[in-house]
């Protein structure tokens, strides 16, 4: 007999179980939510109320970094050993953790989540990381297993059954074409960037006889197409939202359903944005997913979306003008085009509310129009992965390129660190820049550049300065110490201590050297700009611990806020920065 879930075996949960709980260890360590005890040979320990005990190998690297030998950890209770257990291990470690009651069972249910997906992804195998290296972009995005290397509870999706996973988890891999529906026009917000229009947009996105086809459903039932936008939905938003939550919209036909279009799509690791298989070439579609996932409710708001594509056009213009960030090759993939459905009655009820984020879509520049004839793409989240044998994806990469680890290194930062520094030191423009919202440009396994995405919804300037009034949304002025952590946090701490642990103890890189590569790609943007200010400085000693999972226990249902991203942050005193100018070396 086949079980329905089969990946939910013994063996596959204890290898899900295993990582999750070494992860959860080593990043609630590294957020000082715990402290391992050094019990010597490279052994350490960690004692949880009078009765767990948890013993493993580590590493400690910069950053307070910690690199866990997988293989060596066990779990004693009342000194018996117990199976690891990443769902006890919260529970253990309430005390310290102080999730809020009535979050708790919430937090323990994305734990359960996170692992059932690990354990898919187990299951599959998926490919290894010699293979990735001829791989197109929705093979890589596929066959990521880790999610968020920061967040332990990283693959909540709360909300997703079985079969919805199988249809439209990342990893699963699995084509799916998009729900259309028409929306009475003026109940809609459409905004478009400079140079298109409506006409324009749906052409480009619809072919003639999908346009005609959707048209016809419009007028059989009586209705004016002309009175009508065309919006893309998520199959599982339409099944489980729009067909219920907004059914009275759909019984007026301010809301009708039009029918799945041609083309199939894949969902990027970010899960609520598509690419296209059938037309590479055509616009990704960023769609409304009410599932909740590590922090917040992934809908899409369609009042901060009425200024997106006016803010990429900004964004855009502004690199493009920059010979600094055009020598580095840097781009960003524009959202072009924006679309919110604001006819329901949660937008006449008096406080705001998930259910107003739940119709709407965006459209983003797709990456394959960038590309040469000799470069290839990878989301920069696969830098930190590891196949399901272990091989890290970074470590295949440099022994591929031939070109020494060194250089990779260096041309990989001078792809992606020196664009985001110059923007915040120049510009006082802050990007999101993880994993996920970068893609590779590579060439002979090499990076040559990056392209910076999700720019409507995380971009922000720093300082108080002139802006357009509909791009003024995102001036978010700090002090210079916090306007740091837009490269601390998010590059350092975010991306560059993974990589940094993963090369070396592969032995591909020594950490030290890692950290003097990144100082001198510091230092040679601030010797070829001699008259920025040094108000902000990327070598002092320290820097504030901004801590995300600290973020995520506190409120797991909703993590920041937005519109105030700046007081949302938690600290955890400081942490000692890798490059301090008395702390590292630079190369000659």
């Amino acid at each position: 007999m086949t079980l329905d879930a089969a990946h939910l075996r013994p063996c596959t949960m204890a290898r899900a179980q295993r990582h999750l709980v070494a992860k959860a260890l080593a990043e609630f360590a590294h957020e000082r939510l715990l402290a391992p005890v050094d019990v010597g040979d490279g052994w350490f320990q960690v004692v949880l109320g009078d009765e767990a005990v948890y013993r493993f190998r580590a590493l400690r690297l910069r950053l307070e970094h910690w690199v866990l030998d997988e293989s060596s950890l066990s779990r004693t209770v009342d000194g018996e050993p117990c199976d690891l257990d990443a769902s006890e291990l919260v529970l253990e470690l309430q005390p310290l953790l102080e999730i809020p009651d009535h979050l708790l069972a919430t937090y323990l249910e994305e734990i359960a989540a996170t692992l059932a997906a690990a354990a898919y992804k187990v299951d599959q195998g998926g490919p290894t990381a010699h293979e990735l290296l001829s791989a197109d972009l929705p093979t890589v995005e596929a066959a990521m297993t880790e999610g968020h290397p920061g967040f332990v509870a990283n693959n909540g999706r709360l909300g997703f059954g079985l079969d919805a996973y199988r249809r439209y988890a990342p990893e699963v891999g699995r084509p799916f074409s998009l729900q259309w529906v028409a929306a009475r026009r003026d109940l809609t917000h459409l905004a478009l960037g400079a140079g298109l229009d409506e006409a324009a947009l749906y052409e480009g996105e619809l072919d003639a006889s999908e346009r005609d086809r959707f048209g016809g459903v419009l007028d059989d039932v009586g209705l004016d197409p002309a009175a009508y936008r065309l919006l893309p939905v998520h199959p599982w938003q339409w099944d489980t939202r729009l067909a219920v939550t907004f059914a009275p919209d759909v019984a007026r036909r301010d809301l009708v359903p039009l029918g799945r279009g041609a083309d199939a799509y894949q969902a990027q690791q970010s899960i609520r944005t598509m690419l296209n298989l059938s037309r590479p070439d055509r616009h990704y579609v960023k769609t409304a997913l009410a599932i909740q996932n590590m922090g917040f409710l992934r809908g899409l708001s369609p009042a901060y979306m009425r200024h997106t594509p006016a803010i990429n056009d900004w964004v855009a213009a502004l690199v493009a003008a920059d010979p600094t960030l055009g020598a580095c090759g840097f781009e960003v993939l524009r959202e072009r085009a924006s679309i919110g459905y604001t006819g329901d009655v949660y937008h006449r009820a008096p406080a705001p509310s998930a259910q107003r984020k739940m119709v709407a879509a965006l459209w983003r520049e797709s990456p394959v129009t960038r590309i040469g004839t000799d470069e290839r793409l990878a989301t920069m989240a696969s830098l930190l992965h590891r196949d399901h044998d272990g091989a890290a994806y970074a470590s295949a990469l440099i022994r591929a390129s031939g070109v020494g680890a060194e250089a990779w290194v260096a041309q990989y930062l001078h792809a992606y660190l020196r664009p985001v520094v110059h923007c915040l030191l120049v510009h006082d423009l802050a990007f999101m820049p993880h994993g996920e919202n970068v893609i590779l440009v590579l060439a002979d396994h090499v990076p040559r550049r990056v392209l910076m995405k999700d720019v409507g919804e995380e971009v922000a300037v720093l300082r108080e300065r002139d802006l357009p009034d509909e791009v003024a949304r995102i001036r978010q002025p700090v002090d210079a110490a916090e306007q740091a952590l837009a490269v601390f946090t998010d590059v350092f701490d975010g991306v560059l201590r993974h990589l940094a642990g993963i090369l070396h103890v592969d032995g591909v890189l020594d950490e030290d050297r890692f950290w003097a590569l990144v100082a001198a790609c510091v230092d040679q943007h601030a010797a070829e700009h001699p008259g920025l200010s040094s108000r902000v400085d990327l070598r002092v000693d320290r820097f504030a611990h901004s801590c995300l999972n600290r973020l995520q226990l506190r409120n797991t249902l909703h993590m920041v806020d937005l519109a105030s991203q700046s007081g949302s942050l938690i600290y955890a005193g400081t942490l000692a920065n890798p490059i301090a100018r008395s702390a590292v070396a630079v190369p000659a």
